[in-house]
């Protein structure tokens, strides 16, 4: 990942205040039954738009699985995986799968989007992009959406996968679409964060970074958090892309922000994984090996009290979010720029060592491995219990219960 800066401008914006409105006692007790009944560990998502896409037991439907970008899957996987089925291209998978309505998508190196089917692997339809896609799609409203590395940003037919609408952007895209309300939120290496309509592609707004944007904008509490190769964590208002809140995280950074009630947790191309108040612009800790000098760019999977987040140095950590401080390591023998996926007690992610793991998030002690004899960069997407993950040599796997 080359970063350069660049003159740019930016728009301040204050929070809207949200007005507060009286109750019958009744409704006041619904209301905290409702609270009380809902699951903490999403309880970030409370906020977030209804009709963004959200990782249900039966889809994976972005990258991260949510508009948060946690990296949590709701569907379970059996304790001991079984293949049940390959799709073998002959160039490389660095897009991470989406799961919708029983279809597998994703992009690969040799310009085409695939949907294929999840029970059996087989291939539904291909759509021909401009580019290499390295981005994860993200399935919303019927469309699947992602860029590609001429810059342009593709929506096409879920079903049929005929070609709805084209964006196009000045740089490469890597980063995945997110969702805020009727528009998709996704960054371009021309320095630009694009808001676009779902419905037609038309451009809602864009923002101006100093630099390449490599990661996927997070969206919370109707702002869009994005981390750019400026050194800065971009807070802006996601209905107008106006500068809230820019905060400084001190090196260039490709991994995406990871979003934690009022924090953010990102790995940065300047060897540290750093943990951020977003609303205050308070850096809370930094972690930093002074023995292993590498970069992160495998964005982090996060709970209530743990990141997890590759590295470069070819280890897996789990973080305490309080402290900062490593609860254990797991190592391999590859980097790590597969982004982790938390299913249940259990840990899954790829390495450039040609393996996919599968470690015990309260011990790092390893559960499950299977060798690829390939490096695996995509993250895995989980849904119906199965895992789908993709390789640098063109295969595409799918995990679950033995047949």
């Amino acid at each position: 990942m080359n970063c350069q800066k660049k003159h740019s401008t930016y728009f301040i914006s204050a929070n809207a205040g949200a007005n507060l409105c009286s109750c019958v006692c009744i409704m006041i007790s619904l209301f905290i039954s409702l609270v009380i009944s809902s699951p903490t560990v999403f309880s970030q998502e409370q906020n977030s738009s209804s009709t963004a896409p959200h990782a249900t037991t039966q889809s994976w439907p972005m990258f991260r699985g949510n508009p948060h970008l946690t990296g949590v899957a709701v569907s379970s996987l059996p304790k001991k995986l079984a293949l049940r089925w390959r799709f073998k291209l002959e160039e490389a998978i660095t897009s991470s799968a989406a799961i919708v309505n029983n279809t597998v998508y994703f992009g690969c190196d040799d310009e085409y989007l695939y949907a294929l089917d999840l029970q059996t692997g087989s291939m539904k339809w291909k759509y021909h992009a401009k580019d290499f896609i390295q981005a994860s799609p993200t399935i919303v409203s019927g469309k699947v959406i992602f860029g590609d590395d001429s810059g342009t940003m593709h929506a096409v037919d879920a079903k049929t996968g005929k070609g709805l609408w084209t964006y196009e952007t000045n740089g490469q895209i890597i980063s995945s679409a997110n969702v805020f309300g009727d528009t998709v939120i996704v960054g371009s290496y021309d320095g630009f964060i694009y808001c676009l309509k779902i419905a037609d592609g038309s451009l809602a707004w864009k923002a101006e970074t100093e630099s390449k944007v490599h990661a996927t904008s997070a969206v919370a509490d109707n702002q869009v958090l994005s981390v750019a190769c400026d050194e800065s964590l971009h807070v802006l208002d996601a209905s107008t892309g106006k500068s809230i809140r820019e905060v400084s995280i001190g090196s260039p950074a490709g991994a995406s922000a990871a979003v934690v009630g009022s924090n953010v947790y990102i790995g940065t191309y300047g060897n540290q994984i750093i943990g951020v108040d977003w609303k205050t612009g308070t850096r809370r800790w930094t972690f930093e090996d002074p023995d292993r000098q590498f970069p992160f760019m495998s964005s982090a999977a996060v709970t209530e009290k743990l990141a997890i987040v590759g590295g470069r140095d070819k280890r897996l950590r789990a973080i305490d979010l309080n402290t900062g401080k490593v609860r254990w390591t797991f190592p391999t023998k590859g980097r790590i720029d597969s982004s982790a996926v938390i299913v249940g007690q259990r840990v899954f992610f790829g390495s450039n060592d040609g393996n996919i793991y599968a470690i015990n998030i309260e011990t790092g002690k390893e559960t499950w491995r299977f060798e690829t004899g390939a490096p695996v960069s995509a993250s895995p997407a989980v849904a119906a219990g199965c895992l789908v993950i993709g390789t640098q040599d063109g295969v595409l796997y799918c995990f679950g219960e033995k047949k």
